[in-house]
């Protein structure tokens, strides 16, 4: 008996050990898969994982041991490489304001991102927090018609509103003090997703474009394309936009992956998480699997004032909050690469096809379904 518990503990060790290194190895593949994308999301339980596997290891020394140890730092190094620059000890992009910097609160800006998940109805912890946060803008992402009936009741703080309730869970609804001007919903790639553009004026003349997203989720049985695909027709736009430029929402993806760092290779714009911390939002119902999936990138006109993760609201998300500050000059610690003539090509040829297709919305009935 302890014989055969010993070999089962050896059959673990490896098990574990095989799925660190896969998960790690995955994500360098550039195919559009939602397995190999989907690998980009557990990097920090992973780095975990291998610094357990590691203490395991020299603990216990099993057969085969230093082959672990060997293969779990490397695979720790690689997914701190990925995740690391997201701690507070990196050099940031978003700069807070600089001492010959006033700050104004009429060219400040906030924004509470919040993904209330369709089926949530625990409408009042949204209202509630939105009036005690009293942000400048609110971004309601998964509405249906019940979401912005209810929402409805932050008219009297929020005139302007531009929404579009669903029953698919790519519903969207932005409520704000600020006009919304020349605000348009559009479904730049995969039909039945939305996105918002509007233009935001501030005082002396100064004003910003937002962009509202929420794209597909990646999918074990299905390629990525459609959600890939979006988030780099969005930075096509932010890239060419006249205006500064702020994107929000749930992009389904976190802030590590290839996706979302081609986004801003593209759009140039900068993460106030990088330097700052992860920010997870999801899961806020299962604390051992939080990425972070809401996201704000901006113009380097904008520098960063405040960015916490709000309280829970009854969804699978947190929502977060951001305050900016914009200047008329550019500024930023550090920059990201630009987009190279091969990641052009591959993207353009990817919105070109997703275009095409016109298939249903990943997703589109889940929330049916629970």
């Amino acid at each position: 008996m302890i014989d055969f518990m010993i070999i089962f503990a050896e059959i673990l060790l490896w098990l574990a050990v095989t799925i660190v290194v896969l998960t790690t190895l995955l994500p360098f593949s550039r195919a559009a898969h939602g397995i190999i994308r989907g690998a980009d999301f557990p990097r920090q339980q992973v780095l975990l994982l291998a610094a357990i596997m590691i203490g395991i290891a020299w603990w216990y020394a099993p057969p085969g041991w230093p082959w672990i140890i060997g293969l779990m730092i490397a695979s720790a190094l690689i997914q701190f490489i990925y995740i690391g620059r997201y701690m507070p000890f990196w050099h940031k992009q978003s700069l807070q304001p600089r001492s010959h910097e006033p700050v104004e609160e009429v060219r400040t800006i906030s924004l509470l991102a919040a993904n209330v998940k369709k089926t949530n109805r625990d409408f009042s912890h949204l209202i509630t927090q939105t009036r005690r946060v009293k942000p400048d803008i609110l971004m309601a992402l998964e509405v249906d018609q019940e979401w912005v009936d209810a929402l409805d009741d932050l008219i009297d703080a929020y005139p302007h509103r531009h929404v579009r309730p669903l029953d698919t869970g790519y519903g969207m609804a932005v409520y704000s003090r600020l006009p919304l001007e020349d605000a348009e919903f559009r479904e730049r790639v995969v039909d039945g997703v939305p996105s918002l553009r509007a233009r935001v004026p501030l005082a002396d003349g100064l004003a910003f474009r937002l962009y509202v997203v929420h794209p597909e989720p990646p999918v074990p049985h299905q390629d990525t394309e459609g959600r890939d695909a979006e988030m780099s027709a969005v930075a096509i736009e932010a890239r060419d936009d006249p205006l500064p430029v702020v994107v929000s929402g749930d992009l389904n993806d976190v802030a590590w992956s290839i996706t979302t760092r081609r986004f801003q290779h593209i759009s140039g714009l900068l993460d106030p998480r990088v330097g700052r911390g992860f920010y997870n939002t999801f899961s806020a119902t299962m604390p051992w699997m939080r990425w972070p999936l809401d996201h704000l990138f901006h113009d380097a006109q904008f520098r960063l004032l405040e960015m916490r993760r709000e309280t829970k609201i009854g969804s699978d998300h947190f929502p977060m909050y951001f305050k900016l500050l914009m200047t008329p000059v550019e500024a930023a610690e550090t920059t990201p690469d630009e987009a190279t003539s091969d990641e052009m090509d591959e993207i353009e040829g990817m919105i070109d096809r997703e275009k095409s297709s016109h298939r249903e919305a990943i997703g589109s009935d889940w929330e049916d379904e629970n």
